[in-house]
């Protein structure tokens, strides 16, 4: 086998900021509820604590340390690496390990295709050399990595030769953070440290509770207690500590960290995937020992959540033209309604793909991670050119009638040839209205190969005298209204 990737630069090193990661990609692409993938990960994580006590896991799926302290130990960081991954893989799990200066660096590397498929070690000092050749998609953010392609910068060494501070003027936080990976910089906050005083929250539950969501909700309820006491500090936390207590004396802790600073909803799914990955083991194989899929078997005696490292607020810059992402005012706000309403009560639009208007928006639970139903970057021919509708009768369009200036039904032929121009249009529920704009048909056929599922019928774009336009549809002489653009 061909050894780890490696790239030009001073010998194999063990410099104070080395960070070994490793990527589970079959654990990362799991659903969040998959329990025997949050038990894999587990026993990958009490593998890899083996050869390192410190342990930080970044997300389900990655995990992360200090190389410095194993790599002298055993003799070597390509030793540990290998240690790792034959551990994992005598566990079931694939992963990859990565090398190199900083967190982002190293799972950057961790994640890259080498000569070695499964170890890419960059050695000390090389690693803005091993980031220089890479694409700007690896960044974090896609809106970024596609502004900086249409300015001409395509790879991370563009980025690395601009001025730090045009970088920062141009692009704010996200572009500055970004500049400081390209150059190979330590991404981690540079004030981390442990905090003085004990900060921690807990739960105890009696008599102990088996049920997941109750536990969940606790979870959420203590990661808000939690960020609501740093900031009356002025603290925000980069590491946290997460234990749990069964009432057989069974223990889980685990500390999870995020690229940047964790917030109390990220930090609330990070304790279920640890409930989780631990029922699983202590259920077997099948994850079933007599309790439910729902349930922690044994029940929850102690939920507990301790800041790790904590580093000084610095406070948020607001977009000039909103944000993109869930505050956390707004993000408390939806996780009190799903408390009171249930995890199906609070959902938020998913852009689709489909040719339909009622299929170009999926409706997803707030904080799962589901995938549109159709893809989006299909080209879906037959779909509705311009701007979507702001009205859509999903499941129940509005019964319709449009006639043409002698009184009859407009039809349209199997050659999408129309019968007469629309002059009348007459939706259920309203009184007559006289269309003063139209374009179209545009015919659709689904499913032809299924005579029960299918579908032919042809669309139009109407635009009617009180200032509304309408996507409407015909279908074997009956028109119907599938949307409106108001």
């Amino acid at each position: 086998m061909s050894g780890p990737k490696q790239v030009s630069g001073p010998g194999q090193g063990s410099g104070p900021d080395r960070v070994m990661v490793v990527h589970c990609p079959e654990v990362c692409a799991a659903a969040p509820d998959d329990r025997h993938a949050a038990h894999a990960f587990e026993r990958v994580v009490a593998a890899v604590t083996d050869l390192c006590p410190l342990v930080e896991v970044t997300a389900p799926g990655i995990c992360a340390f200090a190389a410095r302290g194993p790599s002298r130990y055993f003799g070597g960081e390509t030793i540990v690496a290998r240690k790792i991954v034959t551990a994992a893989r005598d566990i079931g799990v694939a992963c990859r390990v990565g090398v190199a200066e900083g967190l982002r660096a190293a799972q950057i590397a961790a994640m890259s295709a080498g000569q070695d498929p499964e170890i890419t070690v960059v050695p000390a000092g090389g690693t803005r050399e091993f980031l220089a050749g890479l694409d700007v998609s690896v960044l974090d953010g896609a809106d970024l990595a596609q502004l900086l392609r249409r300015l001409g910068v395509r790879t991370l060494g563009d980025l690395a030769a601009l001025p730090a501070t045009d970088v920062a003027s141009r692009f704010g936080a996200i572009g500055e953070a970004a500049h400081r990976l390209a150059c190979g910089a330590d991404d981690r906050p540079l004030a981390a440290s442990p905090p003085a005083e004990d900060l921690s929250v807990a739960a105890e539950f009696d008599p102990p509770q088996t049920l997941a969501e109750p536990l969940v909700f606790a979870g959420k309820a203590l990661a808000e207690e939690l960020f609501q006491a740093l900031n009356r500090k002025g603290l925000t936390c980069a590491r946290v500590m997460v234990q749990a207590r069964w009432a057989d004396g069974k223990e889980s802790s685990r500390l999870w960290r995020h690229d940047g600073l964790l917030t109390s909803v990220q930090l609330a799914d990070r304790v279920r995937w640890q409930l989780d990955g631990w029922q699983a083991g202590t259920s077997g194989a099948a994850g079933t020992a007599g309790a439910a899929d729902d349930e922690y078997g044994g029940g929850v005696t102690l939920l507990r959540l301790a800041p790790d490292q904590v580093v000084r607020a610095g406070g948020l810059q607001l977009a000039l033209w909103g944000e993109a992402v869930i505050t956390d005012r707004v993000a408390r706000a939806a996780m009190r309604l799903q408390a009171m309403l249930g995890h199906e009560a609070v959902l938020r639009p998913l852009p689709s793909g489909g040719r339909n208007a009622d299929e170009q928006v999926t409706q997803t639970p707030l904080w799962d991670k589901e995938e549109s139903r159709f893809p989006v970057g299909q080209p879906w021919p037959g779909r509705i050119p311009g701007p979507a509708p702001a009205v859509v009768y999903q499941g129940r369009p509005r019964a319709a009638t449009v006639t043409g200036g002698d009184g009859r039904i407009v039809t349209v032929s199997g050659r999408c040839a129309v019968s007469a121009p629309p002059v009348t249009l007459t939706v259920d529920g309203e009184p007559p209205r006289a269309i003063t704009g139209w374009t179209g048909p545009w015919p659709l056929t689904e499913r032809w190969w299924d005579d029960e599922a299918s579908s032919r019928r042809a669309r139009f774009q109407l635009v009617t005298d009180d200032g509304r336009a309408w996507l409407a549809s015909v279908r074997d002489g009956n028109w119907q209204i599938e949307a409106g653009y108001w």
